[in-house]
This record gives structure tokens, sequence and C-alpha cells, in this order.
């Protein structure tokens, strides 16, 4: 071929291969793992509208605890961190150990709970708190200037919130460390506690093994509870789950589902679930411990793939490093 002929011939090739790229026919590009730079843990994986949302812990020693950052993506491939969404300076009587947010829209406003201060006796100040914005990525203000839930109640620590919002309407909170989980009712401003049908305002649904990190989906009926277990400094740290036919339990332990994997990651726990209603994939959000890494506080931020058997069972996950496809929402 002569020399001239070239040029063209690698112009056209260069075309195609961009227009390839443009109509989305080359191989689809993947998240990786790690989803994004940084110590982050406890993620809280959301979607709104056509944007996928991740509120984390800022993975530090707890006197550093004093922010949240927040991340964005259209993909779940490139994502946008948001920095400094809420903090101490905003919530007064948060001095150390923000945690584990929970955020949740309603009425056009986003709610983030969060717990502060990791208290450990009832004369302590802090607990979970709640904030509110006008937008996912804040900036957030302090609802009620005070923890929402302060004490230890049923010999649970009050952090690791989760708010769960029923068919009918009804907001349940599900929380608590120290190996108790409670379940209380919000009020439809969620700037207090409401009592349940029968009088109670706490009741611990507490699963076998439970730890830490309670979570909820609902699937064809029935809702699966999901929680941490294990040291979350260790190597056990793991997620397993129940099924029950009503948000109240009880909540039968199944199986654990994600757990080290020697040739990935340690210590992998402290999740949430989104489904893209595009294609009604279930990914696991969750953190885990670089192999290698001893300190027990650093931890990142990864997602994979979590699917469920003929008989709505829960798969065993398998921890990757190239994470899932890029998977945008249309509007």
């Amino acid at each position: 071929m002569k020399k001239y002929l070239l040029i063209p011939i690698l112009f056209l090739t260069l075309l195609v291969a961009c227009n390839t790229r443009r109509n989305g026919l080359e191989d689809v590009k993947n998240s990786g793992n790690p989803l994004f730079e940084g110590w982050y843990a406890d993620p809280e994986a959301i979607i709104y509208d056509d944007t996928y949302w991740i509120f984390p812990t800022y993975s530090q020693s707890f006197s550093k605890q004093v922010f949240f950052d927040c991340f964005s993506s259209k993909d779940l491939v490139s994502w946008t961190k948001h920095s400094n969404i809420i903090d101490t300076t905003e919530v007064k009587w948060a001095k150390r150990a923000m945690w584990a947010p929970s955020v949740i829209r309603k009425d056009g406003k986003y709610y983030f709970f969060f717990g502060a201060n990791d208290i450990h006796s009832n004369d302590e100040v802090g607990g979970i708190g709640v904030a509110v914005a006008d937008k996912p990525e804040g900036p957030y203000k302090d609802l009620i200037g005070a923890p929402l839930v302060g004490k230890i109640v049923n010999g649970a620590q009050p952090i690791d919130q989760f708010v769960f919002r029923d068919d009918d309407g009804t907001y349940y909170m599900y929380y608590g460390g120290w190996g108790h989980c409670n379940m209380v009712k919000l009020s439809d401003d969620f700037t207090s506690l409401v009592p349940f049908d029968d009088g109670e305002i706490y009741k611990e649904v507490t699963p076998e093994n439970y730890v830490e990190g309670p979570f909820m989906i609902k699937k064809d009926g029935k809702y699966y509870f999901m929680w941490s277990e294990g040291g979350w400094t260790g190597p056990d740290y793991a997620v397993a789950y129940a099924i029950s036919d009503s948000p109240f339990g009880p909540f039968k332990r199944e199986a654990k589902i994600l757990e080290q994997d020697s040739t990935i990651a340690r210590g992998a726990g402290h999740h949430s679930v989104i489904i893209n209603p595009e294609n009604n994939e279930y990914y696991i959000v969750y953190h885990r411990r670089p192999i290698g890494e001893t300190r027990g506080i650093y931890r990142v931020t990864c997602i994979d793939r979590m699917t469920f058997d003929e008989k709505g069972f829960i798969n065993p996950i398998k921890m990757t490093a190239e994470g899932v496809p890029a998977s945008p929402i249309k509007k």
C-alpha cells in the first residue's frame, strides 16, 4: 500500500472508533473499586431522579470526623465530590464522630439523618440528629437543634440509623450499635418520634448476630432486613440478612451474603442498596479495607452487583476490583 493512502485510512479508522463510542457500541466502561478517592465508609446510596448519590462517613479518627462530604454520578462511573455539606459549626451539639448518614427526600426537601459524639452513657450529649436542605448536596441545616434520639434504649447505642418509607407512606427508622437494633416511627415533619399503636416508642427488632448498620429494602411484598456483623475493625466484618412479611419482623437470619475475600479486600460491611429503575439491577454499596491496610479506620467505598435466586433469596455477593458497568438513568 502506498504511504499516501495511510493517512486517510487511519483518519477513517479513528472516525469510526469515535462514532462507535458515541453510539455506545464499544465495551462498556466499569466503575472500578473503590468508586472514588479518599477514605470513606458507611455509604448510604440513593437515587434522586436521574442521579446516583452516595453519602458516606469520613473514615478517620473520631476527633477528625466533624463534617460530611457526598458524591454524585449520572452513570456509576464518573463521580463528583460535594465537600462539607454539613459540619459541627452547623450542628452545635455535635463535637466528633459524625457517622453513617441516611438521607431521604420528602415534599421537595432533603432530610439528612446522622449520628454524632459516640455516646456511651445517657449522661452524655449526642446520638442521632437530623438536618434539612433544598438540594441533595446541601448545605444542610440542623432541623431541631438537638438529637432526635439522644439516649441508649434497649442497649442500643444511638448510631447507624436508616430511614425506611413503607408503601403506606409511614416512615420508620431502624438504628443501633452494640449488638442491639431498635425501630421507631417518625413524625411527618421528622422532628419527633411517634408512638406505635400499642403505645411503645422504641421496639427492639435485633436479629441473630446483629452488630450494627441496619438497612431495609422491600421486594415482591417481602421485607429484606440487612445488617453488619463481626468487628468493624477486623476481617470478620460482614453483611447478613433476614426476610419478613412485616416491617416489625420477626427477622430470622437467613445467611451471610458479603464477607472478606483474601484476594480482594477485608472487613466488608456497613452497606446500602440501590435499584436502577431502567433495568431493575440491584447494587450493593459498601465499605471495605484494602489488602495490606491494617489500620481499622481506613476504609474505601465500593460497589458490586446484588442478585437473587429463583426463590427470592439473596445470592452470595462477589467482591470485585472492576465494580459494575456504567448504568445511566433516563430522565
